[in-house]
């Protein structure tokens, strides 16, 4: 059988299934046709194209559970094909780019016409993130009936509702009442909330988090400020309570909300993040090095968490709470073909939290994405001398390395 595409890889990982080991990925039109760990040389079959990366990882397309892919009306949106897919990250979930006034337009306009696979967590506010100042800085924003109206629209294209309760969200608006709002739309249609906390003590964390409910997420979760879910070397009791209450915890890094003494806390505590997401938005274009998810993920290796604890946070496990399991998330046959390769630099470079405070690490980046079995762009690493052999294209990361290399065990 001749496949559509195949890649092989110093390292496959498909954290849904438990594998991990070097082998290769073969696609037919937009679904991966055999995932294969350990095969001996004579047994890599034939395909229409063929990329080689003996030094990278492969895994399932990248899942961002918290960004903001939007083109328009939104303040914070930036092109999801131009700035999330090209790195990797073929799923991508909006944090309240749009409301429910505005959320015709943003199905319209980016969900269904984006290549990259872009899901919501709706505002509560009726305008989403297209008011300058706050998104919640007038009740009348907070429109319960027309939020359960568009999510009954939306169905399962909309996730869950966004609510952030910080001053810089609601203004003079009490953040109780809006939290409270929010849960009475989440109640009324069954959907849990992305809540973004309020940085102050007027509503201690404790309080926000008793209110919370089974499978609501907590995100911003690494930030250093007065509401961090660690102080002192530990993680707080009330943070471990709501864990076991089933509330779930996003890491959101975003302009303001990483702080390695925090990240470091939590990882020597064993309360790692549920998910590894970006909060990308549109401050972060040009930023050196690029703001993406495999950058953040470098930042979380080299605060102490494994390799193997980091890639199912930004596949399988934010793939499960979407409600995506089994179609992406994973390199099982019959998903859907989205598939990153991703390599790591050579070199150790200082990571910066967002208050500059560094860590040595290594980048990892994106050599190359597939989305729906098409490959997204030519990836820049590769060498651009193509092999073809009787209709088989090959290009290796490493063009001097044998393309039986990744068979071999590292």
């Amino acid at each position: 059988m001749v496949y559509d595409l195949l890649i092989t890889a110093g390292r496959i990982e498909d954290p849904a299934r438990g594998l991990r080991g070097p082998g290769y990925v073969a696609t037919n039109d937009d679904r991966i046709a055999i995932t294969t760990i350990g095969a001996d040389a004579d047994e890599v079959p034939e395909a229409g194209r063929r990329l080689d990366f003996p030094e990278g990882v492969l895994l399932p397309g990248l899942v961002d559970m918290h960004a903001h892919p939007a083109i328009e009306d939104s303040k914070y949106g930036v092109d999801p094909d131009e700035h999330f897919l090209p790195r990797g990250s073929t799923t991508v979930m909006s944090q309240g780019d749009a409301g429910a006034r505005n959320w015709p337009r943003y199905r319209d306009r980016v969900i269904e016409r984006a290549r990259t696979r872009v899901r919501m967590a709706i505002n509560l506010s009726a305008s989403g993130e297209s008011n300058p100042g706050f998104s919640l800085g007038d009740l009348a924003e907070a429109d319960v009936d027309a939020c359960v109206n568009a999510i009954r629209d939306g169905g399962d294209l909309i996730w869950g509702i966004a609510i952030n309760v910080a001053e810089a969200v609601c203004g003079d608006c009490d953040p109780r009442e809006m939290l409270r709002r929010a849960i009475q739309a989440g109640e009324a249609t069954d959907r849990p909330l992305l809540v973004g906390t309020r940085h102050d003590n007027d509503f201690p964390l404790d309080e926000l988090l008793d209110r919370l409910r089974p499978g609501d997420v907590v995100t911003y979760c690494l930030h250093g400020l007065v509401d961090r879910i660690a102080r002192d070397g530990r993680v707080l009791d009330c943070v471990w309570r709501a864990r076991e209450r089933g509330v779930l915890f996003d890491t959101g890094h975003g302009m303001g909300s990483f702080d390695f003494e925090v990240a470091e806390t939590v990882i020597k505590e064993g309360f790692l993040p549920d998910t590894i997401s970006t909060d990308q938005y549109r401050r972060h274009v040009g930023s050196s090095p690029q703001h993406d998810l495999p950058l953040t993920v470098s930042k979380l290796l080299a605060a102490g968490m494994r390799e193997e604890d980091a890639w199912p946070r930004i596949t399988s496990r934010p793939a499960e709470l979407l409600g995506l399991a089994g179609e992406v998330g994973t390199l099982a046959s019959g998903a859907c073909a989205d598939l990153v390769v991703l390599t790591e630099a050579k070199e150790e470079v200082p990571l910066r939290d967002v208050s500059g405070h560094a860590r040595s690490g290594r980048i990892w980046s994106a050599a190359a994405v597939v989305r729906g079995g098409e490959v997204v762009t030519p990836p820049a690493s590769l060498d651009r001398t193509e092999i073809v052999d009787a209709s088989l294209t090959v290009a290796r990361l490493s063009p001097d390395a044998p393309p039986s290399r990744f068979l071999t065990n590292p």
